[in-house]
């Protein structure tokens, strides 16, 4: 189990902010109301969302390779 102080737990909730966030995007009412600010505290999400649908492939590559980390080396 990881902690949100250490490196790995923070890499882990920014992964599934985005994650999350790009799964929330495909959601039309979701999409207007949580994803529409594109600046300030909620443009983060807004932010998440465009980051994990343009490089998607890369996103999976590290969630993988994070996660394989914490199973097989911590």
């Amino acid at each position: 189990m990881t902690n949100v102080y250490s490196l790995d737990g923070i890499l882990v909730f920014g992964l599934m902010l985005i994650c999350t966030c790009a799964y929330l995007k495909k959601v039309p009412r979701i999409n207007s109301w949580l994803l529409s600010e594109k600046k300030g505290v909620w443009g983060v999400f807004y932010k998440a969302a465009i980051i994990g649908t343009r490089l998607h492939i890369a996103v999976a590559n590290f969630l993988f390779d994070l996660a394989s980390y914490i199973v097989f080396l911590k």
